[in-house]
C-alpha cells in the first residue's frame, strides 16, 4: 500500500482569475476550534460549501480549493462557472475541471463568503477510497493566509486564532520558532539534512497533505543522490496519473532544531514529475509522516512556523512492508447474525412465577466497507505469497475485514518487521489463504 497521494499541482487556467477576499471570523470570539479525523497521516475538516456539508483534506500544499465531483456534491449551486485545464503530477494529460466564483465557505466560525472553487470534474479522483472515510476535497492557502492556525496531532484540533497576541506568550516559549517563506502560495523552510554522508541545507514545500515524510528530488543538488539501499515503488496518484519512484532512508533530519533518525524518503521519477513546475531553489517536500510529530502553528503573515514536538515524536519512521496497496471500493452486502432473547413467564404447580428466557437467532443484512487490493510491489512478500492486483481482502489475522477501518489496515501493513500477516482473499469467486511477513529492506 502507498503512502497516500503526495500531491503537488500545477494548475493550467484558461483565462480564469483568482481572486478572494478572504476567510473571517463570524463572532467575536479570539480563537476558533475545529475537531478533525486522521487518516494516514492527514487532517480531514467538516467543510460547508453553499450551504451543502462536506470532509475536506487540510493541505499547506495547494494554492486553490479543489472539490472533487462526488455522489453528495452534486447538490451543490454554482455560479460563475467556467471550464479550465488541470495539470498535476503524474505521467497524464490535463484533466478538465471547472472554475467558479463567488462561493461561500464556512468552517466553524470562520467563513468566506466570497471564494473560489477548482471543481474536478472525473469522480475517479478523489481521497475517498484511498483513506477509507468521505473526503469531498482540498483546502490549503486560503484557510492559512490571514490568520494564525495551529495544528495539533495529540488533540486532533485545528484552532486559528484571531491573531499572534491570543496565542500564550508561555507557551510559545515551549516551540522552535523557523523562518518561513510563502511563495506562489505555498510555505517553504530551508532544514539541513544527511543524505549518504554528506549533510546540505534543502528548501522544501510544507505539504501537509502528503502522507510521506520526505520527498526528495533526484539532482536539483548535487549532494541529492538515491542511496544505495531502495526499492522501486508506487508513491501514489497525482491529478495526471500514477507516481512512482524509489523509497529510501535518510540518515538524519533537523526539524525545528529537533533530530529525526532514518527518515523514510520518497524520489519520484522523472516521468512523474514531468507535468510539475517548482519555485526555484526547491529540493523536496515535508509530509505529514513528520508534522504530525510535531504541535504546529503556522503564521503565513509573519513568515513563521513554530514547532513543539509530541506524543508522536519518538515513533519509528516505518513504510508499508507488505508491498499492497488496499483501497476502498465501495460497500457490499453482508448477512449478519442477531441474537435476541425472549422473556417469559413461567408458572409451576406450587404458583411460584419466575422469569425465564429463550435465546434465538435471526439474520439482517447490512452494507459493509469493501477492501481491494489495488497494487503489488514487485518481489515483495505480498507478491511472493501470490496476492494479485484485483483480489478482494475478505480476512485480515482470522477477522473479517470489514471489521477494519482502512486506517487500521495500512498502521498493521507497517507496523513491524518479523510480523506475520494472515490474508483470506476473493479471486474471481474462489477463496484463497496466504501469509506473509513483513520484511524492512531499507
Amino acid at each position: 500500500m502507498k503512502k497516500l497521494y503526495s500531491l503537488l499541482f500545477l494548475i493550467i487556467l484558461s483565462g480564469a482569475s483568482f481572486s478572494q477576499d478572504g476567510f473571517q471570523f463570524k463572532s467575536k470570539r479570539s480563537k476558533i476550534s475545529i475537531p478533525f479525523e486522521t487518516s494516514n497521516n492527514l487532517v480531514i475538516i467538516p467543510v460547508e460549501i453553499n450551504g451543502v456539508n462536506l470532509s475536506f483534506l487540510l493541505d499547506t500544499g495547494v494554492d486553490s480549493t479543489i472539490l472533487f465531483s462526488l455522489d453528495k456534491t452534486d447538490s451543490i449551486q454554482f455560479n460563475n462557472v467556467e471550464k479550465i485545464k488541470v495539470k498535476g503530477l503524474g505521467g497524464g494529460e490535463p484533466i478538465d475541471a471547472l472554475y467558479s466564483k463567488f462561493n461561500k465557505v464556512v468552517v466553524g466560525d470562520y467563513q468566506d463568503k466570497n471564494h473560489d472553487l477548482l471543481i474536478i470534474l472525473d469522480q475517479q479522483i478523489n481521497f475517498s477510497s484511498q483513506l477509507g472515510i468521505p473526503v469531498h476535497g482540498i483546502i490549503g492557502y486560503q484557510f492559512f493566509k490571514d490568520f494564525p492556525v495551529e495544528v495539533n496531532y495529540d488533540s486532533r484540533n485545528v484552532v486559528v486564532y484571531r491573531d499572534m497576541n491570543y496565542f500564550s506568550k508561555r507557551k510559545l516559549k515551549n516551540f522552535k520558532e523557523l523562518p518561513l517563506t510563502i511563495e506562489l502560495d505555498k510555505p517553504y523552510v530551508t532544514i539541513p539534512l544527511v543524505l549518504n554522508g554528506n549533510k546540505m541545507n534543502s528548501k522544501m514545500l510544507i505539504d501537509s497533505g502528503s502522507s510521506d515524510a520526505l520527498w526528495l528530488f533526484e539532482d536539483t543538488s548535487e549532494l541529492i543522490k538515491i542511496p544505495k539501499k531502495n526499492f522501486e515503488d508506487f508513491l501514489g496518484n497525482g491529478f495526471s496519473g500514477e507516481i512512482f519512484g524509489k523509497r529510501s532512508r535518510t540518515e538524519e533530519v533537523f526539524f525545528g532544531d529537533e533530530s529525526l533518525q532514518n527518515v523514510t524518503i520518497s524520489f519520484p521519477n522523472d516521468e512523474s514529475l514531468r507535468n510539475a513546475s517548482f519555485v526555484a531553489g526547491r529540493n523536496g517536500s515535508v509530509g505529514s509522516e513528520i508534522l504530525k510529530r510535531f504541535r504546529v502553528l503556522y503564521d503565513y503573515k509573519n513568515s513563521k512556523i513554530y514547532l513543539k514536538k509530541n506524543n508522536y515524536f519518538d515513533k519509528p519512521f516505518n513504510f508499508n512492508m507488505s508491498g499492497l496497496q488496499v483501497e476502498h471500493v465501495g460497500m457490499q452486502l453482508v448477512k449478519e447474525e442477531i441474537e435476541l432473547k425472549t422473556s417469559f413467564l413461567q408458572t409451576t404447580e406450587e404458583k411460584n412465577v419466575f422469569n425465564a428466557s429463550r435465546k434465538s437467532i435471526r439474520y439482517q443484512f447490512t452494507l459493509k466497507p469493501q477492501y481491494q487490493i489495488t497494487n503489488v510491489r514487485s518481489g515483495s512478500p505480498a507478491d511472493l505469497a501470490g496476492i494479485k492486483k484485483g483480489d478482494i481482502l475478505t480476512k485480515v489475522n482470522g477477522l473479517v475485514s470489514y471489521k477494519y477501518k482502512l486506517n487500521s489496515i495500512i498502521e498493521l501493513l507497517q507496523s513491524e518487521e518479523g510480523k506475520t500477516i494472515k490474508m483470506e482473499i476473493d479471486r474471481k469467486g474462489m477463496i484463497l489463504k496466504t501469509e506473509f511477513v513483513l520484511k524492512d529492506i531499507l
